[in-house]
């Protein structure tokens, strides 16, 4: 999106290609230079919104889309949540696993674009998904896809940047319209979703890291009654 947004084993009932990735190739080399640029691209510490809306949840098969160097994920596992990882980076991943196997914990890694991973519907007791960049699409394949992966009774958490939503695009920069916003998300829900939490809030702003300029998060986080 841009700069701002920020040895692989699939989850049990997804796919292993031979090529070990499922995806756009052009997304995944865009975000593997991206990672390549810097040791380390982001904080290394969970995000905030994560920790918080997580905190009173009661641990579960958990998915987390966009996991990149692996922070939420390993906070996630720690916490006892079995965990299933995904990202479109190689690179991130790499990282990631480097990281849960220096700390002893166990997440399973997917190597994939979100739409493209074929995960197994309504498995998940909890889908995060925290500042992803994920295209739109004219039949919200994106979206659709978030809210498929959510068990019934399970929660699905979506955390963007407040204000990039809003921004007007021009020549050479991001076009918000192109790109997955928790309103986007939520315009989708039926009476088989409760709404939770939808707001706007102040981050937790990490020490560093790529996106620590951003102050304020769009939260929303919806329950799957059935």
């Amino acid at each position: 999106m841009t700069d701002d947004i920020a040895a692989r084993t699939p989850a049990s009932g997804l796919p292993a290609p031979s090529g070990g990735y499922v995806g756009d190739p052009a997304v995944r080399a865009e975000w593997d230079n991206r990672y390549a640029e810097r040791q380390q691209l982001w904080s290394g510490r969970p995000n905030g919104a994560l920790v918080a809306e997580a905190a009173g949840l009661a641990p579960g098969r958990v998915l987390d889309v966009g996991c990149g160097e692996g922070a939420d994920a390993l906070w996630l596992a720690r916490g006892g949540w079995d965990v299933t990882a995904l990202d479109v980076s190689g690179v991130a991943l790499d990282r990631a696993a480097g990281h849960a196997r220096d700390a002893g914990l166990s997440v399973r890694w997917v190597h994939a674009g979100l739409a493209e991973a074929a995960l197994p519907p309504a498995s998940f007791d909890l889908v995060c998904a925290q500042y992803p960049a994920l295209l739109r699409t004219p039949d919200a394949v994106a979206e659709r896809a978030l809210l498929a992966a959510v068990a019934p009774g399970g929660v699905l958490l979506f955390v963007h940047h407040a204000g990039m939503d809003t921004r007007q695009a021009h020549d050479g920069d991001f076009d918000p319209a192109d790109y997955v916003w928790p309103s986007t998300v939520a315009a989708l829900l039926d009476d088989d979703w409760s709404v939770e939490v939808d707001e706007r809030r102040p981050r937790d702003l990490p020490p560093g890291g790529a996106g620590a300029h951003h102050t304020d998060d769009l939260v929303l986080r919806v329950r799957r009654l059935r």
